[in-house]
């Protein structure tokens, strides 16, 4: 594991080191402005799976604070590289009925793709830290209101993941709840409690990758910088988990809005 972690880390600072070097060329290689820019908003980050995968299916958006910053190099004159990084909360959260994935005492562990099921709250909580790499469009620069248009890819480092839950249960066998497990010798429901932080990172692939891209309003400044509002998507291409006969196949994908501010720095 710690050779994993190892080759995952160094090829995270590859990217890194790579990312710091396209802003040093880009930044000798022409004489367009330079921005340098920080936000800050709320995301709608969601776990995205297969429908045919009782594991992984009906997870819904939660809320989640995102920020970062970026450096805004200029390549032509309404078209530049935008190169960030950023803090982006993701994961997703599964209220009701659904599978049980931890083993219960006393009862015997099913076949790969069944499951014991219960009605509790689950969210899953995965903390990235992202460069994003991105051509920006930014139209109507010399005006009070502006725009622009931004999109490319993104890279990601998985700093933490957890999942939390809550609430007690009866246990069933099937997801419409009308075969419950019942105790010996009585016939007593077998009803459990979920309230537990698990910390999953082991889990899942520290690596994520995918599409990211939208557009804003900037509202400029006489001496060159602008506030912005930012809306923003990205969708992951990289399968989290590591062992997906066990634990399924999901992608990220968010939907994020931020407020900030992009000052000139040349």
């Amino acid at each position: 594991m710690k050779r994993s972690f190892s080759l995952t880390l160094t090829f995270f600072s590859f990217f890194f080191f790579i990312h710091l070097v396209c802003v040093a060329v880009a930044a000798q290689a022409n004489d367009h402005p330079v921005h340098i820019g920080f936000k800050a908003g709320a995301s709608l980050p969601n776990l995205v799976g297969s429908s045919s995968q009782e594991i992984t299916k009906d997870y819904k958006s939660r809320l989640a604070f995102n920020f970062g910053g970026f450096v805004d190099i200029g390549i032509k004159k309404k078209i530049s590289l935008q190169l960030g990084l950023d803090y982006s909360p993701q994961g997703g959260k599964r209220n009701g009925m659904q599978p049980i994935t931890s083993p219960l005492p006393g009862l015997p562990a099913l076949p790969a793709g069944q499951y014991y099921f219960a009605k509790f709250n689950n969210t899953a909580k995965l903390n990235y830290l992202e460069l994003p790499v991105m051509l920006k469009y930014r139209g109507r620069a010399d005006k009070s209101v502006g725009y622009y248009f931004d999109g490319g890819l993104y890279f990601g480092y998985l700093l933490k993941a957890t999942t939390i839950t809550s609430g007690t249960s009866g246990v069933y066998l099937d997801k419409a709840g009308t075969i419950p497990i019942l105790l010996p010798p009585n016939g007593t429901p077998l009803v459990v409690p979920f309230d537990a932080t698990t910390k999953v990172t082991s889990s899942l692939h520290r690596f994520n990758f995918g599409f990211t891209g939208g557009g804003g309003m900037t509202f400029n400044q006489d001496n060159g910088g602008y506030f912005f509002l930012d809306g923003r998507v990205a969708y992951g291409l990289t399968t989290l988990q590591k062992n997906t006969a066990t634990d399924g196949k999901s992608r990220t994908g968010n939907l994020v809005f931020s407020f900030g501010y992009s000052f000139k720095a040349r």
